[in-house]
């Protein structure tokens, strides 16, 4: 039996890895080169077919057990399990709804230490955001560590076409379930996947109204983005509150952010700064914005979009 130092678990949707869990993946193979190369095991639950797209990123061995659709306590019992098996001294998740969940429940059961929404790596242990964003904490585990990542904090690994990870079928002990989802009901914010565009325009207060704030969407429909918005242009009922970024919305790190008439408050700006390149627009050259911004332009945006608009148009005519 191979001693795994490190496990990931895989959430999958649709028989295919998601984002926040190939994330996690990238998260254990940097705890891995610091520890000294130990070794990293991915845990499939629900998806075997995944299996092959999960060896392409990275994992060196893959743990598949069949537990069926999601139930917590099922699969809760399973990951504590695989873990005492392997003698995983750390197991990482992505910061999703199921993945918190989850974290919590095995983190009780192993009395393992659990931290939650790491966003970067240092020596001394996992680094977060505590008071929205405004401070950096680490947190350093002894013994055993549960921890879910941030999603956008660690970007998914390189995925190399025709590699493959040996998979390993295991068994495990289902407990009698005492709460079962029976169904799930699809909400209308599911429908905007903000946190795996590559792209995303993003309007404030600052577009002034709904029929302004219309010009964010043409723009991001040209460039094949999502819009995305801050918490005064939801308030204002410009947009759904499916497209909130920000600490009370999706937190996202796509290739490109345009921030339209955006101040930068910390509650924003700490849902958005692990973007790969950030462009902002307003008319006040002080605004916050700026400062995590690779490009600013100061000006009016209502002046300044129909321009960007007729300039990617033409290009792409």
């Amino acid at each position: 039996m191979q001693n795994h130092g490190i496990l990931v678990y895989m959430e999958c949707a649709d028989g295919q890895p998601v984002k926040a869990g190939l994330e996690a993946l990238n998260a254990a193979q940097r705890l891995a080169a610091q520890q000294g190369g130990k070794p990293v095991a991915a845990v499939l639950l629900d998806s075997a077919d995944a299996a092959a797209e999960v060896g392409a990123y990275g994992a060196a061995e893959i743990l598949s057990a069949q537990v069926g659709g999601y139930q917590a306590e099922c699969y809760a019992a399973a990951l504590t399990e695989l873990c005492q098996r392997y003698e995983a001294d750390c197991l990482l998740m992505g910061s999703t709804r199921d993945g918190k969940e989850l974290a919590a429940r095995v983190a009780a059961r192993l009395g393992a230490g659990c931290v939650t929404d790491a966003n970067g790596l240092s020596e001394q242990g996992w680094v977060r955001s505590v008071y929205g964003g405004s401070l950096l904490e680490t947190v350093a585990v002894e013994g055993t560590a549960v921890v879910t990542v941030r999603s956008g904090s660690f970007g998914k690994p390189e995925r190399e076409e025709g590699r493959t990870a040996s998979v390993q079928e295991e068994t495990v002990a289902i407990p009698e379930v005492r709460a079962v989802i029976r169904d799930t009901v699809k909400e209308l914010a599911e429908m905007v996947n903000l946190e795996d565009a590559e792209v995303i325009l993003a309007g404030g207060r600052g577009m002034g109204s709904a029929e302004n704030f219309a010009m964010v969407k043409e723009l991001a429909d040209l460039l094949g983005g999502v819009v995305g918005a801050s918490r005064p242009a939801i308030e204002e009922g410009w947009v759904p509150r499916n497209h909130q970024v920000g600490q009370s919305g999706k937190i996202v790190a796509p290739k490109l952010y345009i921030a339209c008439g955006i101040s930068g408050a910390m509650q924003h700006v700490s849902g958005m700064s692990g973007s790969g390149y950030i462009v902002a627009i307003n008319k006040d050259e002080d605004a916050p914005i700026f400062d995590v911004a690779d490009v600013g332009i100061v000006g009016n945006v209502n002046e300044i979009l129909p321009l960007m608009i007729e300039e990617v148009k033409a290009r792409k005519s």
